[in-house]
Order: C-alpha cells, then structure tokens, then sequence
C-alpha cells in the first residue's frame, strides 16, 4: 500500500523494495512475497531511468522466483507483469551485465506456460533475437536467451510463425559460437528442435543445421540431455526433409551413422537417449536410399542392441 499510494516519488518504489528485499530470507513471508511481483515490476516501469532500482528490483524477483521454484510453485505472471519487463528490457538494452541479470529472469519466468505465452503476446521474441546478435559473446546471456526462446517457440497455439523463422540464423550463430560449452549448447540445441518442430526452416536450411547440431554432439559427447535433444532436433529436420537425412549420411567431417553409434554406447544407462535415437533412425528410413544406406551399416544391429537393453520401454 505504501509503494501503490506514491508510484511516481522513485525513493518511496527504492525503499519498498528494499524493505520486500529484507523479508526474503523470511520463510513464513514468501506467500506475501509472492503477490508483491506485479507491485515492484510496476516500480521498475514507472522509473526505467533509475538503474540502481531496476537491479534492486531484478534481485529481489530473482530471489522470489528462486524460492517459489525450490518449492514447486509456479508463478505464471500476468499479462502486465510481461509488458512491464520488456519495458526494462528495451530501456537498458546495452548494459550487459544488466542484461545478463534480466534474461536469467526471464528465463526463470518462462518456466511457466502462461508467463511463456504473456512474454510471447507481448511481442518479446525480436528483443530476444536483438540481444543475441549484440551479446553473442556473453555466455550466461546466450544460454538464458535460447531457453527463453525455446519456452516461447514450444507453445501450441503460436502465431508468431515469421518472427520466429527470424530466430534460425541467430539461434545458430549462438551454437556457432559456442559449440565447446556444452551448458549454452545444450539451449541452443533445445531453441533449433523447437523452432523446427514450428517449421521454421526452409530448404537451404536443412542440410546447415544438420551440420551443425552434428558438431555440437560430436563436441558435447558425453552431455545425454543435450545428445537428446540435439537427436530430437535432428529428427524433427529428416521429418521436413530428405536433405537433412542425406546430410546426417554424407558429412565431411565424419559418418553420422557412427556418430548415432557411438553416441548409444556412450550413454546405455540414459533410456532418454535410446528414445530420441530411435526417433531419429525412425525418421530417417523413410526414405528409401537412406534406409538402404542404414542397412549397409549395419543399422540393424543397434537396433537389436537397443531392444535387448531397454525391453520395458
């Protein structure tokens, strides 16, 4: 009531926050502190100018939404809420390490479907894709960015069809640029399946994207979550079209069938893995000159190798 009945006095917002800030620690606070998240992002948007408050504020939303993760609540954030962090996004856009602290933020956010789909409606997806081409070096930024992206593109009723085909070639400069760092690879590669999954890609896309995600497991072969949905995102790409299975056969830096190979025997305790592999030899024997390749490797075998380790699944 204190912040609601002076919005535009700036000290009045810095204080309320700081004194929401001192209650966090506060167990039997929390659900108090659960209804103040549209109150201090409301304070953030009525003063964007003020950095020191939008940091104050970012904090003390990070540690909200920390602890209602800790304990299996999900905030879905409305509508407002959305609008009032793209607002902060867009007004300090170029200070990194802001930047950094507010897409982690966003990406604790969009753990929610509903908080996904408020951040999509209100038009955040090309703030994204701007703050990737500016911060492609910044790891911390990449990663959140394309989890972000993924929570967004992933969600059924999405209409965003060109903004999102906007998202490939940035999504894959982030692969690009951080193919050794498996933690941001293993996002990037979560962003690729799910905006191929939405038919993002057109026809000079298959066969780059599968060349990629093929670097990134060959770079991360030990990473199963990222193995799995680098394979998923590889499925989803044969699914569309044959180059991108003819691309998985002929890469120049080495068989995709061995690499599919190697990869089962490296995690034979990760059911996940063997899924989305199978998923992908699935797509990719729908085509018959694949299938007659898959043969002379000796496909099957694996296949019965799999089916004696996982007979439940």
């Amino acid at each position: 009531e204190f912040m609601q009945a002076s919005w535009e006095i700036e000290e009045v917002q810095a204080k309320g926050i700081q004194h929401l800030a001192s209650l966090v620690k506060d167990k039997s606070a929390f659900p108090y502190l659960l209804k103040c998240t549209e109150v201090i992002t409301h304070a953030m948007k009525t003063h964007t100018a003020s950095l020191d408050l939008q940091v104050e504020g970012c904090i003390l939303l990070h540690e909200i939404l920390s602890q209602a993760l800790e304990q299996g609540v999900m905030m879905a954030l409305d509508e407002r809420v959305a609008s009032c962090l793209l607002h902060t996004v867009r007004k300090h856009s170029e200070n990194e390490v802001f930047i950094s602290m507010l897409c982690t933020l966003l990406m604790m956010v969009s753990a929610s479907e509903v908080a996904a789909e408020n951040l999509r409606k209100v038009g955040i997806i090309p703030d994204l894709l701007s703050i990737l081409r500016r911060f492609l070096h910044n790891d911390e930024i990449c990663f959140s960015c394309c989890a972000v992206l993924w929570s967004l593109a992933v969600s059924e009723n999405n209409a965003d069809q060109a903004v999102l085909a906007s998202a490939l070639p940035v999504t894959s400069a982030v692969l690009q640029e951080h193919l050794q760092n498996g933690v941001v690879a293993e996002s990037a590669c979560s962003a690729l399946w799910a905006l191929a999954l939405q038919g993002c890609l057109t026809d000079s896309d298959y066969e780059p994207t599968a060349a990629l995600l093929l670097d990134a497991l060959r770079m991360n072969p030990e990473r199963a979550v990222l193995v799995r949905n680098g394979c998923l995102a590889l499925a989803s790409l044969v699914r569309l079209s044959e180059t991108a299975a003819l691309a998985i056969l002929l890469d120049p830096k080495g068989s995709g069938v061995e690499l599919i190979k190697d990869e089962y025997h490296l995690h034979l305790e990760e059911p996940g893995v063997a899924e989305a592999l199978c998923l992908l030899i699935n797509e990719m024997v729908q085509y018959d000159e694949v299938m007659l390749d898959l043969r002379s490797q000796k496909m099957e075998k694996l296949l019965c190798e799999m089916k004696l380790q996982f007979p439940f699944s």
